[in-house]
């Protein structure tokens, strides 16, 4: 039998005041704290006292999470405030945290007013800094268009009269949570500006490496009807999104609900819940890597699947040995947020669909995509529907 696991939710109140965040390269530099600022947004005293004040902000570091109760615990509170501030998308919330915390960035296809930004400003509203220091301010959101350029995105470098010197902007991308709004209407020169982010959490500007923080998240939106002036995502730049998520209209009970709640949502309903601190989602990554297990028959699974994938008749090009390695966290961390310690049959069943969809490429004619990855999973889940799985 698996182990039980008991939730304890821990109360993290931010410390009363803190200092200013300090910048990346110069001290007149620095981030300011509007989700949609771009690059060339200054801060002055007004910014910084902004920051000081900030309820985002903390010096205060809660205990280490180094069990799978406490990271439990992170995904409850992430699960409490999401649910609260979008109604009815319950289970786009647990693909959400799955992804934070198997490392992985999500591309969100929906429709226009879907809720998508205020998902993703939930999230970054869930989360307190605990290290202000690092210039790395708590959600940033990017509006793409076609004349946007890469250094929009990244920073740019800047020559300040005052001293005679050059220093760093930086873009919106240092964030911990960034959202891509309409990623596919910008240029492929500025979306491959996403790409050693995603792929490293590092930019280059100016032939200078820089890192970002650890816990860099990007959820990147797509509008599936007007296509009109798109630019198509590149195979190279899907490959870095561990899901694709196709989201749907929410059912009639939760736009009813929706409708009733719009006063409270606006004064601040669950403002009082308690948050996670940037720390704690880190630690919660390292337990779902070190102590949720994965049985050799899970992996044999993964790759049975990947080459049925890759013989399809229906199928062009299958899924890739990188899916694969991208799909083992996920299905740690999905095991976690069903309070788990190891992968199961249904970690496998549910995420295939969102981890080697937008992977595939099919054939003309083909019968579509969810047929054909329920097709090439099905045996490897009867094999270990017959087997233990767990420790």
């Amino acid at each position: 039998m698996a182990a039980t696991i008991t939730v304890t939710t821990a109360d993290l109140s931010p410390a009363p005041s803190v200092a200013p965040a300090a910048n990346l390269d110069a001290p007149d530099s620095g981030l300011g704290t509007g989700a949609g600022a771009g690059a060339g947004a200054g801060v002055g005293p007004d910014a910084h006292r902004e920051l000081d004040q900030s309820e985002h902000i903390t010096h205060t570091l809660a205990p280490p999470i180094d069990t799978v109760e406490g990271a439990v615990s992170v995904v409850q509170r992430l699960r409490d405030r999401l649910r609260l501030a979008v109604r009815g998308r319950d289970e786009v919330i647990e693909m959400i945290i799955v992804a934070l915390l198997a490392d992985g960035h999500v591309l969100l296809e929906d429709y226009p007013g879907s809720g998508k930004t205020t998902l993703a400003k939930a999230l970054g509203d869930c989360i307190i800094d605990d290290q202000p220091h690092d210039g790395i301010v708590t959600i940033r959101r990017i509006q793409f268009t076609p004349d946007l350029l890469p250094s929009d995105v990244t920073g740019t470098t800047i020559f300040d009269p005052n001293t005679n010197r050059f220093f760093f902007r930086p873009g919106p991308i240092f964030a911990h949570v960034v959202l891509a709004d309409e990623i596919n209407r910008t240029s492929p020169k500025v979306q491959s500006a996403l790409l050693e982010a995603m792929a490293e959490k590092q930019v280059t500007v100016d032939n200078r490496t820089r890192q970002l923080d650890e816990l860099f998240f990007v959820i990147a939106t797509q509008n599936p009807l007007d296509l009109a002036g798109t630019f198509p995502l590149p195979s190279a730049q899907l490959d870095r999104f561990l899901f694709k998520i196709v989201m749907r209209h929410i059912d009639r009970a939760s736009e009813l609900d929706v409708l009733a709640s719009i006063k409270s949502r606006r004064s601040g309903a669950g403002k009082d819940l308690p948050r996670v601190t940037r720390t704690e989602i880190v630690h919660a990554r390292e337990v779902v890597e070190d102590q949720v297990f994965v049985a050799d028959a899970i992996r044999e699974a993964l790759v049975d699947i990947a080459n049925a994938t890759r013989q399809h008749e229906q199928v062009l090009q299958g899924v890739s040995t990188r899916s694969l390695v991208l799909m083992i966290p996920a299905l740690q961390a999905r095991a976690l947020t069903q309070q788990r310690t190891y992968v199961s049959a249904d970690d496998v069943d549910v995420l295939s669909t969102l981890v080697f969809g937008h992977r595939l490429e099919l054939a003309p004619g083909a019968e579509g995509m969810a047929a054909v990855i329920h097709e090439c999973k099905a045996d490897a889940l009867e094999r270990l529907a017959r087997l233990s799985l767990q420790r």
